[in-house]
């Protein structure tokens, strides 16, 4: 699973990118709400969409046996590697047409390197269940985090550089852990890998409700790496310790 434990890296990176491209907002004109609710509408309608390829590319790595080729250094190679160049293509194409197909082709490359720790749970004899439970459990926060963002009226950006942090503390926990291979490790990274994404979700739909974010490719790349780190942080707690084996 070192792979996985990388997730939070590339989070950062897209946010990093983010922060690079803000401008001056004093020179910016300002959304209007039907605007707003447009970019949001969209963003909700591709992340939907997002899923699919997902959930194909994590059948085609389990299927195919690629799954347990992604282990070690050459599928966390692979994976920085991928992940970069695809988070690097979607920012260049997200003001044309070629932007959504190239997001698409990143969730399903994001499908086949979340096979492994997929296929790793359905070995055990409740796997198929502690799948459900994880995306339920996803799903569960995502509308909640979508629904706080509705009725908060105050504004957040000052929360994007506290949980910037937190994504970089997590990620040095994770590459530590990557050598010490402690399980006491991985649930404390993993509960806290899902106290930050969520939070993520929160402030990353919050700033498309408040026109902080106006392209809706970016915003759904934003809310994918949260809700996928979300759903393999909750996969792996919940493979260490409700997992049967047989």
């Amino acid at each position: 699973m070192a792979s996985d434990r990388f997730l939070s890296l590339i989070q950062g990176a897209a946010k990093v990118n983010d922060n690079f491209q803000t401008v001056d907002f004093q020179y910016v004109t300002p959304l209007s709400e039907a605007e707003k609710n447009r970019v949001l509408r969209n963003t909700y309608w591709l992340l939907a969409i997002s899923m699919v390829p997902t959930v194909l590319g994590a059948w085609f790595g389990i299927a195919t046996g690629l799954s347990y080729a992604l282990s070690g250094g050459l599928g966390m190679i692979l994976f920085l590697v991928g992940a970069f160049g695809f988070i690097y293509a979607i920012e260049r194409t997200k003001n044309s047409a070629t932007g959504v197909p190239v997001l698409l082709g990143f969730t399903f490359f994001m499908g086949i390197m979340l096979s492994r720790l997929i296929a790793m749970v359905l070995g055990f004899q409740n796997g198929t269940e502690l799948v459900m439970i994880a995306f339920g459990g996803t799903a569960g926060v995502f509308f909640m985090m979508a629904s706080l963002a509705t009725f908060i009226k105050r504004d957040l950006s000052g929360l994007g550089k506290w949980l910037y942090v937190g994504a970089i503390v997590l990620m040095v926990g994770s590459i530590i852990n990557m050598f010490v291979a402690s399980s006491a490790g991985m649930l404390a990274i993993s509960m806290l890998a899902i106290g930050i994404f969520s939070a993520y979700m929160l402030y990353d739909i919050k700033e498309i409700i408040d026109g902080g974010e106006t392209n809706y490719i970016s915003a759904t790349l934003s809310l994918y790496l949260d809700i996928i780190n979300v759903f393999q942080s909750l996969l792996a707690l919940l493979g260490i310790l409700g997992g049967e084996r047989e």
